[in-house]
């Protein structure tokens, strides 16, 4: 199947039987649970600040969408709150389109999912390109910490962020510059032992429009993650490095899908926000709810998400 998001931040979502996503939005392949790979890293990238000459024109392009798109008035930083009443019709329907659905390849159009998210403890380990600068990285690292510290909480499910240069969590942020992302396929598969190659050339072959790529994976024939990688262009200008932060670190828990009925919210096409909104936080809320269990159907869950939703309403006024 296929799906279309964002030209700019295609979350590409593995889950057991393979679901991922490419592409001036994303694309969905399907592949089996990964196989034993290669158990020696590579040599981890040198602690200089080579120039990369793919990288001039790509940074140019970069900053220049956000200039537009904040001069519109849109990747907007605030939470969002005073935007839309939000009922609890209106969050567990927005719920099920954004964690119920896979993202098909024509505009508003999507197929039924089963609830996919992480049982396991998660633990972003941020990986830098020799290209990205040490005050940038610390930057970068103190922004992760505090989203995942955010999400964590409103989810009640551990999220923690690993020490800078600690490769051992298992969800991997790798923050790349253009020739470092094109060569990064060996990196990917020691990350991911098994990953399939289509995967792979998802990464090392993502065209410009692509902005960052998430993608999520479960081994034992369920529907609950147990490792994930990201992309982030080092290209980016400062707010859309955040915002791909912002995305694809929260699609990769299990709210994989854009709809336009999702405002205010990071989860809509429109690029009006930038960063994860009130909404947003209600929906990874509702994710984790211990009532809920990965593999269940809409049918299944739809009764327990309007119950949840009414007590958040609620609880919130």
């Amino acid at each position: 199947m296929a799906t279309t998001r964002r030209p700019e931040r295609a979350a590409a979502l593995f889950a057991l039987m393979l679901t991922a996503a490419l592409a001036a939005g994303c694309t969905a392949l399907q592949r089996g649970e990964p196989a034993p790979g290669p158990s020696a890293a590579p040599q981890r990238p040198a602690e200089v600040l080579p120039v990369d000459p793919r990288s001039a024109d790509m940074r140019a392009y970069y900053t220049r969408i956000e200039d537009e798109r904040r001069a519109r008035g849109l990747m907007r930083t605030d939470p969002g709150a005073q935007d839309v009443v939000v009922t609890p019709a209106r969050l567990a329907e927005t719920y099920i389109a954004i964690a119920l659905n896979n993202e098909l390849a024509t505009p508003d159009t999507s197929s039924a999912s089963v609830l996919r998210r992480w049982e396991v403890p998660v633990r972003y380990s941020l990986e830098f390109g020799a290209s990205t600068g040490r005050a940038t990285r610390v930057r970068d690292y103190q922004d992760v910490r505090a989203l995942a510290a955010r999400m964590g909480t409103a989810a009640n499910h551990p999220i923690t962020v690993a020490p800078l240069g600690d490769s051992s969590g298992n969800f991997h942020v790798l923050v790349l510059s253009e020739s470092e992302r094109q060569e990064a396929g060996q990196r990917i598969r020691t990350l991911i032992p098994g990953i399939d190659e289509r995967a792979v050339r998802l990464i090392t072959d993502m065209p410009r429009e692509t902005f960052c790529l998430a993608m999520a994976f479960a081994r034992d024939g369920s529907a609950a993650y147990t490792e994930a990688v990201a992309v982030i262009r080092a290209e980016h200008p400062d707010l859309t490095r955040l915002a791909c932060y912002h995305e694809e670190l929260s699609q990769g828990l299990g709210l994989a899908a854009d709809s336009g009925r999702a405002r205010p919210s990071i989860f809509n096409d429109d690029q009006e926000f930038a960063l994860l909104t009130d909404l947003d936080l209600l929906l990874l809320q509702i994710h984790y709810d211990p009532r809920l269990r990965p593999g269940m159907t809409e049918r299944e869950a739809r009764p327990i998400i309007f119950s949840i939703a009414s007590e958040l309403v609620a609880g919130a006024s």
